[in-house]
């Protein structure tokens, strides 16, 4: 199980959120976004793969962040095209395609992108972009028949662990931890992550 915790930006934070046990940490570089990252922390993490979030952005773009921060990973929350994956791929980056989901009607668009990307991410749908801090139905993702792997995102608290812990899909590899585990944008609560993580990990296998 993948814990991915998104939106850091203060270099203290980051390694106390690394320390707690976190696997992939998410930085964001969409500009309208309370936790935008608008130079690179004092700090990043050594230990978890680092994800560089962005929205309708260049390619170049894309490559100038991931050089400066040493992404791992590329995760796309806007109209980003099969082509612009592949090209990031093409790059040696890993790619994430994010899809905003209400009903099993949304799940169509992720068939462009079968055998591109490296994992898809599936949040509540919501206007604009970014989270709405709400969680959508998971039951409609029993109609993903994808080979391409998901994290789940969206309204994800410290509450949720009974919830997780009886969504079951063959495809599910992670979630995407945010706005639940804040005690302002961009500030998270290492202490309640690191609670948490250790429960959800001994709860799903």
């Amino acid at each position: 199980m993948i814990i991915k915790v998104c939106g850091m930006r203060d270099p203290e934070n980051i390694r106390a959120v690394e320390q707690a046990g976190t696997d992939w940490m998410g930085f964001i570089f969409f500009p309208s976004s309370a936790r935008y990252v608008s130079h690179t922390p004092d700090y990043l993490p050594e230990h978890c793969r680092r994800i560089g979030v962005f929205v309708n952005e260049s390619t170049d773009r894309i490559l100038q962040h991931a050089k400066a921060f040493g992404l791992h990973y590329i995760q796309l929350h806007g109209k980003e095209t099969p082509e612009q994956c592949r090209k990031l791929k093409a790059e040696g980056l890993g790619v994430i395609k994010v899809f905003s989901i209400a009903g099993e009607q949304d799940l169509q668009p992720t068939l462009c992108y079968e055998g591109i990307c490296d994992y898809f991410l599936f949040d509540t749908a919501c206007p604009g972009f970014g989270g709405s801090s709400k969680t959508f139905n998971w039951n409609v993702l029993h109609a993903y028949r994808g080979r391409t792997p998901f994290l789940l995102s969206g309204g994800i608290t410290p509450h949720s662990i009974d919830a997780l812990a009886s969504f079951k899909h063959e495809q599910w590899a992670g979630i995407d931890l945010n706005s639940g585990f804040e005690t302002s944008p961009a500030q998270k609560d290492a202490a309640l992550l690191k609670s948490f993580i250790e429960q959800i990990k001994q709860k799903i296998q």
